[in-house]
Parts: C-alpha cells; structure tokens; sequence
C-alpha cells in the first residue's frame, strides 16, 4: 500500500478540533484502549480479504479510492459526527454540505444567485434517483418512466416502489437509448419522464441528451439524467485535442444546463467515500413537494433545513464535510488537477482500446472506442459460448497476476453485426483511477501474459 498520510494530517487537525471547545468542562469517556486495539488488530486483518481496490492494477469495477484529504475531513468529522437532517444536528456541516452541492450545480451551469434550483447530498445514488423521481411522479402522475434498456437496474426497481410504470426502450450498437425506439413509446402520448444515461454502468455510453430535448419539445416529457458515474466528464466536455470526449458526448453533456433533473454520485469519480449522492432539481419549486412538519427538528433556525428538502431523514454530516473538504483542495473547474484525473483515465481508456483492436486475440466494440473511460472487449473464438469460457479463464489468470479486471454480459452484435441477438460474456475495464495511464503497459504486460497461459498465443 502506499505511504498514508491521513494520519499526520488528523494529528494536527483533531487538535485544532479539540481547542473549538476547550472551553467545556472535562470529562473521561470510559475506554478500554487495549480491548480497542485487539479488536482493530483483527478488523485490519479481516480487511485484508479484499482486492486492492486502491491499486492502479485494480482496473475492474467502479471502485476508485477517496482522496486522502475526504478520509481525513471524515474521520475528523466523526468527532462530532453531525446528522445534516437539521441545524440542530449539523451546523457547520450543513453549511458545508450546501457550499459543495452548489460547486456540483455551477459544474453543470446551474446558478444559485438566480434561485433556480435546489438540491442535497444523499447516501446513495439510488436514493437520488428515487427521490429524482419520486418528484416526477408527482408532477406527472400516472404517466409513464421511459429509459433504455442499458440504464441501470434500479430504475426500474425504484418505479415499482413509487409504483409508477417503467418500460426500457432499446440500446443501439454503441449501449446508447436508440431514438427511434424511444419515439416510438412517445407517440403513445402517456411519457412522464424519460430517464438520460450519461455513463452507463455497462460500458460507459453517453445517450444522447440534446437529442431527447428536441423531442421533449415536441412531445413534452420530464428529462431526468442519471449521472451518477459519468456526470463528472462535463468538467472536460469543453476540451478539444487529443484524449478528451468525441463530439457526440459533447453535445450530451453541454445539454445537462437543460435538464430538469440530474444525479452524481461523488462517491465515483468525486474521490468520496462511500455512500454520497447528489441530486439536483433545475426548478427550485418542487421543495413543494417535500414540506412537512416536525415536532422538534426545525426550530433552531430559520433558515434552510436541508432535511426540508430531503426524503431521507438522518444523513451523515460526515459525508458533506468529506466533499466539502476535497472541493476546496480540487476545484471543480475544468482547468484543474481534478478535471486532469479525469482526462488521465480517458486517455488510459483510449490507449487500451488501441491495443485491443490491434491485437488478433480479440474483438472491440464495431460501433468505436470508449464514450469515457470503460473499455469492453470480447475474446475472439469460434462461437459465443467458447468467447465466454475464454473471457472468463482470461479473468482468473489476470488476477493470479495481480491484474484484477471485470466481466460482463453484452450483446454480441455489439461486436460482430452479423451476430444473433444473444449474450456474451466479455472482459471489462474501468480506468477510472488518474494513475492508470502511468500504469496502462504493466496492464497490457499481465493482461498478455494471462491470455498466452489461456489461449497460447
């Protein structure tokens, strides 16, 4: 593991902590020292069942480590361990949390001087898009949600919770909603709300936003995006040159400024820890839908309680503090270091494409190379079923080499026109982490070393 430095930045900072109220009485919290250090001398060993997640040869799921600066702004937080339901609970925090979330709003050109929008952290991105829509259920109710058949999963779970109608529209070659599938279930007149991907969770594809709004326009609908993976590349949607996005993610993302509502999950590409979502409402006025009534919580101050506009309840302040804390240290502004991680592992992504499409041992996606910084590819066999046996003894022999990517299921026509309409199961890699183009060669090295073991060439 490499040298951690969050210990030494908490010394320093938990001492300053401690001096903000120095002014208290003291007490003695009861503690057993000895019993706590067995006990965490065991969960370090527990923890070491894990695949290094943190590593750059860990390129498999969407797992990239939070900034040492988000640990040690957490772990300071727990000190205190605020609850940003209400003031009450969460003073500093819940100011912080707004001071982020309005970094995350102007990221996509969302401005709160003119008071038109509204949005919190939540635990989660499924609980955004819950709440996302939740809200567009009751601005359309009985009407249907309409996303691609590559959206992610909980759609359609949370719609049957909110009891809502969901129906998955097809993807084409390139995981993106095909619209012309998607015009089709708008004709039928009963859409409320058509859920964008930007970053599909599959294979990082970018649906085609500023497409849906000129259908929007025509057939008038709720646009709700899902950035929860790929929201963060809108800090790089403005770049030209070599390694940044092709012209049609562009389009997608300079579109977001027109959403009606959107989702980011930090705790991805935001270098947060588990669990932090983002949602964000482009019309400040649905905080209508929220409004309620508490006994005892909101008293202490009249102004905003974030758990006013909020369907969870208790939240970790913590978590605000992390975000917080990182955004001050890595702006979101596209000419910084943070924007620069980003552009890291695009251009990871594309190098390794290159060498999957030069390469005999393998097929790429037909329709292009990477929306963003996921790359997917099928080992060439002489059937689906022996693709798939292949890609996953590939697998196995990368991680006794320390190389730990991904598989998933994608349809073979993504690969080959000509193919059926089945599945096949095909390596996958996500190179989300900015050391991954440093370390894009010592990849290939073991990546081949596997296949040659598997495949003998």
């Amino acid at each position: 593991m490499p040298n951690d430095p969050v210990p030494g930045l908490l010394s320093r900072a938990t001492e300053l902590l401690e001096a903000e109220f120095a002014g208290l009485p003291a007490f003695e919290a009861a503690a057993d020292l000895d019993a706590m250090a067995r006990v965490l001398e065991t969960t370090a060993r527990r923890l070491g069942d894990n695949y290094p997640y943190f590593h750059p040869l860990y390129a498999g799921q969407m797992l990239k480590p939070p900034h040492p600066v988000a640990r040690a702004a957490y772990a300071l937080a727990m000190t205190v361990n605020p609850n940003n339901h209400a003031r009450d609970g969460g003073r500093a925090s819940s100011e912080m949390e707004i001071e982020a979330v309005r970094g995350i709003a102007a990221m996509f050109g969302w401005s709160a001087s003119s008071g038109s929008y509204l949005g919190h952290l939540t635990s989660s991105g499924t609980l955004a898009n819950l709440e996302a829509l939740w809200v567009a259920g009751m601005l359309a109710p009985g009407k249907r949600v309409v996303g691609s058949e590559q959206a992610h999963y909980t759609h359609k779970r949370i719609s049957a919770v909110l009891k809502l109608e969901f129906t998955s529209v097809a993807a084409d070659g390139r995981g993106r909603m095909d619209l012309n599938a998607l015009e089709a279930e708008l004709r039928r007149g009963d859409v409320g709300t058509v859920v964008v991907t930007l970053g599909t969770t599959a294979i990082g594809a970018v649906d085609a936003l500023d497409e849906v709004l000129k259908l929007k326009a025509r057939y008038g609908f709720r646009v709700h995006v899902d950035a929860a993976y790929g929201g963060y590349f809108r800090l790089i949607a403005d770049d030209s040159g070599e390694g940044v996005l092709d012209d049609a993610a562009r389009r997608a993302y300079r579109a977001t400024v027109e959403a009606d509502s959107l989702v980011i999950d930090p705790h991805k590409h935001g270098l947060q820890p588990y669990g932090c979502g983002c949602v964000l409402f482009r019309d400040a006025g649905v905080g209508r839908f929220y409004k309620h009534d508490s006994p005892y919580t909101y008293f202490t101050s009249k102004e905003l309680h974030l758990g006013e506009i909020s369907l969870e309840c208790s939240r970790a302040g913590a978590a605000a503090v992390a975000l917080w804390a990182t955004q001050q240290l890595l702006p979101l502004t596209p000419d910084g270091e943070f924007a620069r991680g980003l552009k890291s592992g695009r251009a990871a992504a594309l190098e390794l494409d290159r060498r999957v499409r030069e390469d005999g041992r393998f097929v790429a996606l037909a329709g292009g190379g990477p929306e963003l910084d996921i790359v997917v590819w099928k080992v060439k066999a002489a059937s689906a079923d022996r693709a798939s046996a292949l890609a996953q003894e590939v697998f196995v022999g990368c991680a006794a080499r320390d190389l730990h990517l991904a598989l998933v299921q994608l349809p073979q026509f993504w690969f080959e026109p000509a193919a059926g309409a089945g599945l096949v199961t095909c390596l996958r890699s996500v190179l989300m982490k900015p050391e991954h183009e440093a370390w894009l060669g010592r990849i290939w090295e073991r990546l081949s070393a596997a296949c040659e073991e598997v495949m003998g060439v």
